[in-house]
């Protein structure tokens, strides 16, 4: 018998296999579809700080979350007291009674602040724009000449009399907030602890002092997260 040609070879190569003629089976599900959880792996979900594993709970208490923080906290009594986990929550209320005793003392600067930003942000605006307030004020604390009866019909022309004593103030005590976040800014930069670090920093080291037998670092995170809320 004779060797094929290249011609037959050529013919041969372009010919469709059988196995490629037939129709693919369709595919029913999609791979994607491999890597969404069953129904049993929901279910098995935790949804409570206390149902996580130590893996996922260190992470989550290392990354500022303060459920985790307290959890954790919960757990590092156990494992020092060898107390079942009601009794080491319970121990945890004390630490956070105990850690929140001065929050009257620290949050009045907090208070101070708050009532005084309130006080003369809503004082402003009589002083500046009603008739009455603002000739009394004149009176008492400014005595410049009071605008003629034409000039002060509306509540604008009061402002525009009025701003002549007003604007100094409030220009001042703007630059003055402006220069103390800017050097509240550089302190931080410098490493320098304004008061709401430093007052945190305090508690957490007077918490840690007061239960040494636990870990210092678990202790002072819980600390910083346990701040305010009731």
């Amino acid at each position: 018998s004779s060797w094929p040609s290249l011609a037959d070879l050529a013919r041969a190569s372009t010919r469709p296999s059988a196995r490629f003629l037939s129709e693919a089976p369709p595919v029913s599900v999609r791979a994607a579809d491999f890597h969404k959880p069953s129904i049993q792996m929901a279910k098995d979900m935790p949804r409570e700080y206390h149902e996580m594993s130590n893996k996922i709970l260190v992470p989550l208490a290392l990354r500022g979350d303060g459920g985790a923080r307290r959890e954790r906290m919960i757990r590092e009594v156990m494992a020092v007291d060898g107390a079942e986990y009601q009794v080491a929550e319970s121990q945890v209320r004390d630490m956070s009674a105990a850690n929140r005793a001065a929050n009257q003392l620290y949050r009045l600067p907090y208070n101070v602040g708050i009532a005084a930003a309130l006080t003369g942000g809503f004082l402003s605006f009589p002083l500046v724009f009603d008739l009455g307030t603002a000739l009394w004020f004149n009176e008492q604390f400014v005595t410049t000449e009071v605008a003629s009866p034409e000039d002060l019909e509306t509540i604008l022309e009061v402002g525009s009399w009025t701003w002549g004593w007003m604007e100094p103030p409030m220009g001042q005590l703007s630059f003055f907030l402006l220069c103390l976040q800017w050097s509240r800014q550089q302190l931080i930069n410098v490493q320098v602890k304004p008061y709401t670090d430093w007052m945190v920093s305090k508690r957490s080291a007077a918490l840690s002092a007061k239960f040494p037998a636990y870990n210092k670092g678990i202790t002072r995170d819980f600390s910083e997260s346990d701040m305010f809320e009731a």
